[in-house]
């Protein structure tokens, strides 16, 4: 069985931060996301889950977070196991704006090449591993435009994320047939992308000439051979795991039973995140990932202009309100 075409590329990558108001600051004033949800993890109420996205929280835009600060949370070790970094992307042209922007805030930041391209490397406040490089083939709106971040330079969403790894391999085998082919290589990495239908804002006429060129973008993974890594521990600062996403509830139920009779991997019930629902599991080389649908999406409790004003619950918690409230810490929007 395989499932390329089935898996669209990436919908969220999700962290386990510090504290709340520096994770809210650096991601909305600083890198200009918009915070497009406040709920709180389900499985833990005392933490905020935060999403920051475009306008409206489309797949491949988001980046959540579990702030945990004074939750007895360890800081975590970054190395194999894990998603090593988060890569976003922009225009032509705002790569230099970035490098400007980052440094004016107090970043400590360096650029390397990797596939022909320029990246910008810098860490967010507890430490996470984040880059930025520019696609001029992103079609996708402007996160979220502010009076520091004009459209023309603000970030699209998510390019990549970077699996390191320490047996290539056996990684490879397990992608490609669940839905990434591989596309290049360059020294310690291998690119691939997911060769579902993925985001297309583009537009054409129909002629050949005219169509938009293909794009990287919100599809991709970066694996890294893992030379001389520690093993990866969760805690503060590391990426908890990274969601795919899929059209329906439907596709991640093949998925589910592929994986179990086919690679004997265990993977979760389906969870009902409110905005999505969800399979989780970990690949060869113990990475978790999520199989996330696009849908219903972050409007079915909020209006477009609503998004991320105030706390939101799921159902079933809604009767302990007062409560959550209560143990959740207090941050400034």
């Amino acid at each position: 069985m395989d499932f390329r075409g089935i898996i669209k590329g990436l919908h969220h990558v999700t962290a386990t931060v510090n504290g709340a108001q520096e994770d809210y600051d650096f991601y909305t004033r600083l890198l200009g996301m918009r915070l497009v949800k406040e709920t709180v993890n389900f499985d833990n109420e005392r933490v905020y889950h935060f999403y920051y996205a475009n306008k409206t929280g489309s797949p491949s835009t988001v980046f959540t977070t579990f702030p945990y600060k004074g939750q007895g949370v360890r800081p975590g070790v970054a190395g194999y196991g894990q998603v090593f970094e988060t890569a976003f992307s922009v225009p032509e042209g705002a790569f230099s704006f970035w490098r400007e922007r980052l440094k004016k805030h107090g970043l400590d930041i360096s650029e390397e090449t990797r596939f022909g391209q320029k990246y910008l490397l810098f860490k967010d406040p507890s430490g996470l591993r984040l880059s930025i490089l520019k696609d001029e083939t992103d079609r996708r709106e402007p996160v979220w435009a502010t009076e520091k971040i004009a459209p023309e330079y603000a970030i699209r969403g998510i390019h990549h994320v970077t699996l390191a790894v320490d047996d290539v391999d056996e990684v490879i085998d397990f992608l490609e047939p669940f839905g990434y082919n591989r596309v290049h290589n360059d020294k310690s990495r291998i690119l691939m992308k997911a060769i579902g239908n993925g985001h297309n804002n583009g537009h054409s006429n129909g002629h050949a000439d005219s169509q938009p060129k293909p794009t990287m973008a919100g599809k991709s993974l970066v694996i890294l051979r893992a030379d001389g890594m520690p093993r990866g521990v969760n805690g503060l600062g590391t990426v908890h795991h990274v969601a795919h996403r899929v059209a329906s509830l439907e596709d991640s139920l093949r998925i589910k039973t592929w994986l179990e009779e086919e690679h004997g991997i265990r993977v979760t019930d389906v969870r009902d995140r409110k905005y999505f629902q969800s399979i989780y599991f970990r690949i060869p080389g113990g990475i978790l990932f999520e199989v996330a649908t696009e849908g219903p999406g972050f409007l079915v409790d909020e209006s477009v202009e609503e998004l991320g004003g105030s706390l939101k619950l799921p159902d079933w918690q809604e009767k302990w309100r007062s409560r959550i409230e209560e143990n959740l810490p207090s941050y400034k929007k």
